[in-house]
């Protein structure tokens, strides 16, 4: 009653919304770095919003299914085929036991999300089955896929073939700008210094994880070289002693002692998750009332978007 991994790829990770709550113990949330993608998977297998599917970075994994159920595959432009039959994303296909599915290498994009009907049976771990690898917990072993693990899930027959048109998909670039929310430490940087954040490119760097995005550009200088530890949300930019900007995201550690310039907008982390290295990123500012604003416009969108069936 599972899927069975015949090949793991570069990045498979098992997710679901994330662990909250945890904090206080050192336990950072994980969760789906493109949030959006990982509901529409959700939504179009009509299962619980909190799920748990994979988080597949880059491509190449392929499993092998032991039970008859149905699969949808979203996010990044992820090659997606069924018994050597290559299907179509974001929508849902049945699978019967003893077939193969195979995701092949992002073209566009770097995070596609895998469920399946009622999600991956994942017990949980401080309250959720996200993986962190850093901490070794969530999943089914703390880690990353491996060759050979089985995903279990129940037998389902009776999924609707959901689809979400091609016009409402998400469209993924090599290029993200990201609205950044001034944080209390950003008068510890000059006019001239905000400045040149907001007024060049930065590029991604290959160092960049699931922990944070490191970013190569114009040094930013700060007047204070570093402070006492503490908490850190998502999104918060970090500047090191070397003036390259980290932006940190779900992965990240709870506290930290780097001053930071901002924290940018939620919505705009999960462009920034699915940029490959290379990639460019702009900075822009927001006021806390345009950030509350854009991420309620974005969940109205969310819940007015409509989804039509596949007729067999």
């Amino acid at each position: 009653m599972s899927l069975r991994v015949t090949q793991p790829g570069v990045l498979a990770l098992l997710q679901d919304r994330g662990r909250f709550g945890q904090h206080r113990l050192g336990l950072t949330n994980g969760g789906p770095l493109d949030p959006t993608a990982f509901a529409w998977c959700n939504r179009l297998l009509q299962n619980p919003a909190d799920a748990t599917c994979v988080e597949v970075s880059f491509g190449g994994l392929h499993l092998e299914a032991g039970v008859d159920t149905s699969i949808c595959l979203t996010g990044a432009n992820m090659p997606l085929a069924i018994n050597e039959r290559e299907c179509e994303p974001w929508e849902v296909h049945p699978v019967r036991a003893g077939d193969s599915i195979a995701l092949g290498f992002a073209e566009r994009g770097c995070r596609a999300y895998l469920g399946v009907a009622g999600g991956f049976e994942i017990p949980p771990s401080f309250g959720s089955a996200a993986t962190v690898t850093r901490e070794q917990i969530g999943g089914l072993h703390g880690g990353k896929l491996q060759a050979g693990d089985l995903l279990p899930c129940a037998t389902r027959r009776d999924c609707q073939r959901l689809y979400l048109s091609a016009e409402q998909r998400p469209h993924y670039s090599s290029v993200a700008t990201l609205r950044v929310i001034p944080g209390y430490q950003d008068h510890h940087f000059s006019r001239l210094q905000q400045r040149r954040l907001f007024s060049h490119a930065y590029a991604v760097s290959a160092r960049s994880d699931r922990m944070g995005y490191r970013l190569e550009g114009p040094a930013i200088a700060c007047d204070i070289d570093g402070i006492l530890s503490e908490g850190i949300c998502a999104g918060a930019i970090q500047i090191p002693p070397d003036g390259q900007p980290i932006v940190l995201l779900n992965d990240r550690q709870t506290i930290g002692g780097y001053p930071k310039i901002g924290s940018a907008l939620s919505l705009d982390c999960a462009q920034l998750a699915q940029l490959t290295p290379g990639g460019a990123v702009y900075f822009a500012p927001i006021t806390p009332y345009a950030a509350h604003n854009a991420l309620h416009l974005a969940r109205s969108y969310f819940n007015s978007q409509t989804v039509a069936e596949r007729k067999p």
